[in-house]
């Protein structure tokens, strides 16, 4: 083995003050390396979300014995995503970007045995402490996107956040469609059928696990860290004061995480409700698959091209471009009044500037706070996205029970409001004098 090809050292925690173990040269080879793993994760990690949650409503309506307890057991996959940001992010801020991953996946594995064993004893409360350790795996994914911004250059961070979020398009698109499959594989078997999905999701993260840690080195945060000065090395003190000390110190900062609570928010409260509204109206459940399909594609698909643009571009015309296409997708959807045809084409819409402000703000969040201070700011953003889910799609449902859906998708258009505030004030502030 040459030396070229030989692996670099994995730096310690102090290593910015000692002589860095990759050097500048071999950055971009290593960046790559590292961003093809954390896809590869992705891929394989964003498989086991929807694979489980998707079928969770009817075991827990079954053992609870009420419908109205059904979507506990959803809702306690996002509080327990929101419960494990700040955990999450503090591992990878001490120990680097694996040890943050690599305990999200285990916490969910275990959440996954938890719901098997629950499902099993029909035991209604174990069911929602396995699904709440379950969601660690979707506060792991989020902060998968800004371990492939570390050793990316500025100009091309956006690009990097955006394959990653790319690569959730297969368990966003494949994950449902093996429930049915894994369900049926454990027929005859101790194991009830509503419980196979959860077994399946165990190996899936199981595998996700230790692709990280083998594949995911050096570690792309201490390896930043090793690359900097003193003056990057992690804060001491609580996470979220690190982090929310960072986000207040910087106006840019404070843009990038209103937009990407806000955009999440937007999304979360017209997307859950919209199968309700498609119902009302007659729709089956193929036009339903049919039209948050086009909803995934929106959100997924096109986020390179959204990360293109934020790197080119500039991160404001990025979030620029959600606070735009967002009121239209909540217009388009809101008007559509049993026009399948246009409640496809809003969902595209809002998937779409979603995945804007998502790309655009994760990148500008990640430019503006100090090394020193990432993991806590990319900490503290994960917290709002989860805690948005939550609260969103509580409140839509209440909305629309009350008032309906055309007026949820007002109110979720004009969340949009103070980020279209908010951002045209930076760019003012930010736009060069003349000569």
């Amino acid at each position: 083995m040459t030396p070229s090809h030989r692996k670099p050292p994995e730096p310690s925690r102090t290593a910015g003050a000692a002589r860095p173990a990759v050097s500048e040269a071999d950055l971009p080879a290593v960046q790559r390396r590292i961003t093809t793993v954390l896809v590869a994760k992705e891929m394989l990690g964003s498989l086991g979300v929807p694979l489980s949650t998707a079928l969770t409503p009817t075991p827990a309506a079954e053992i609870s014995g009420t419908e109205s307890l059904s979507g506990l057991a959803t809702t306690a996959a996002v509080v327990g995503a929101a419960l494990a940001a700040l955990p999450l992010a503090a591992l990878a801020n001490t120990h680097g970007r694996r040890a943050g991953l690599l305990a999200g996946y285990a916490t969910a594995t275990l959440g996954a045995g938890l719901v098997v064993l629950a499902v099993s004893v029909e035991s209604f409360p174990l069911l929602l402490l396995g699904m709440a350790a379950f969601g660690t795996a979707s506060s792991a994914g989020l902060q998968g996107r800004f371990a492939a911004a570390d050793l990316a250059p500025p100009e091309r961070r956006a690009r990097a956040i955006s394959a990653v979020v790319w690569a959730s398009t297969v368990g966003a698109v494949v994950g449902p469609n093996l429930t049915a499959p894994a369900g049926e594989m454990f027929a005859g078997t101790a194991i009830p059928a509503a419980a196979g999905p959860f077994v399946w999701a165990a190996a899936v993260f199981t595998l996700t696990g230790t692709l990280i840690a083998v594949l995911l080195r050096p570690d792309p945060l201490l390896t930043a860290r090793a690359l900097g000065t003193s003056d990057d090395q992690p804060s001491e003190g609580p996470l979220w004061r690190a982090g929310l000390a960072a986000v207040k110190a910087s106006p840019r900062a404070r843009l990038a995480l209103l937009t990407l609570t806000v955009c999440h928010t937007t999304m979360i409260s017209i997307m859950v409700m919209t199968p309700v509204e498609l119902a009302h109206h007659g729709a089956d459940l193929d036009l339903v698959g049919l039209v948050v399909s086009c909803h995934i594609g929106g959100m997924f698909a096109f986020s390179p091209l959204m990360g293109r643009l934020a790197d080119r571009a500039g991160r404001l015309t990025g979030i620029g471009l959600a606070a735009g296409l967002l009121p239209i997708a909540a217009l388009v959807a809101g008007t559509a009044s049993g026009g399948h045809a246009q409640s496809a084409a809003g969902l595209f819409l809002l998937g779409l500037g979603w995945s804007a402000g998502t790309v655009a703000g994760s990148a500008l969040l990640t430019d503006s706070v100090p090394l020193s201070a990432r993991a806590a700011a990319q900490g503290l953003s994960s917290l709002a996205m989860s805690a948005a889910a939550a609260i969103g799609s509580v409140l839509a449902g209440l909305v629309m029970a009350q008032a309906g859906y055309g007026l949820l998708s007002t109110i979720s258009a004009a969340l949009l409001l103070p980020v279209a505030a908010l951002l045209m004030f930076t760019a003012l502030r930010h736009r060069p004098a003349p000569q």
